[in-house]
């Protein structure tokens, strides 16, 4: 229940302080020679003015301005507050204060338009984020191995020429006994044997002949 009287309470008094305070304020506007509907508008020029600042340092803690024009509107309205207490006789207003009085609205109106258009505090600039993952250093150690063996590759026996496309195929007995004639004839004479002489000594025809002479490279 007491949670629920507290908010009421508080509303109540600050609606009084505001009446109160608005009074005096239209109190010292009237009695510095501001009449009808210009008296009332003094009280919530300095109110707003007030309010403006206030709002403008919960924006921006920093701002001088707010700070210098929140100072104002609060001493117009305090002072003239303190003035109402007896120690300014309204019936005799000294003409300093008729001045004040007479200059507010311009000073107001500079102070609103400075407030509003302010530029507030920079926000903090946002930290730039890597898209890159992160990579574990890897450290390289050299070691004094030694190099691997080469690899030996077996070599390959001399392929046989092939006969020609459309050559008969020729016996490997044939084509060995045809080998150790040309080798005698070449221990002999100490020259190759000519392919007419080998298809004589062999009696083969002439396609056999000259397919045993191809593969063994003959004259």
């Amino acid at each position: 229940m007491s949670r629920s009287i507290r908010p009421d309470a508080v509303l109540i008094q600050a609606v009084i302080a505001g009446a109160l305070s608005f009074a005096h304020l239209h109190d010292v506007a009237a009695a510095a020679g501001q009449s009808g509907w210009k008296a009332w508008a003094y009280p919530i020029s300095v109110d707003l003015l007030l309010v403006a600042a206030w709002r403008r340092l919960r924006t921006a803690h920093r701002d001088r301005s707010a700070w210098t024009w929140f100072v104002i509107a609060l001493f117009a309205s305090l002072g003239a507050n303190i003035a109402t207490a007896g120690l300014l006789d309204l019936t005799h207003v000294p003409a300093w204060l008729c001045i004040l009085v007479a200059g507010w609205p311009a000073l107001a109106f500079l102070g609103g338009t400075l407030l509003v258009h302010a530029p507030t505090d920079p926000a903090d600039p946002p930290q730039a984020v890597d898209d890159k993952p992160a990579t574990p250093d890897v450290e390289m150690h050299r070691t004094n191995e030694p190099d691997p063996a080469p690899v030996s590759v077996p070599e390959l026996a001399p392929v046989p020429p092939q006969p020609a496309a459309g050559t008969p195929a020729v016996p490997a007995a044939l084509l060995d006994h045809a080998r150790k004639i040309a080798d005698a004839h070449q221990a002999s004479t100490g020259s190759p044997m000519p392919a007419d002489a080998l298809s004589a000594r062999l009696g083969l025809p002439t396609s056999m002949a000259d397919a045993i002479a191809a593969q063994l490279q003959l004259a």
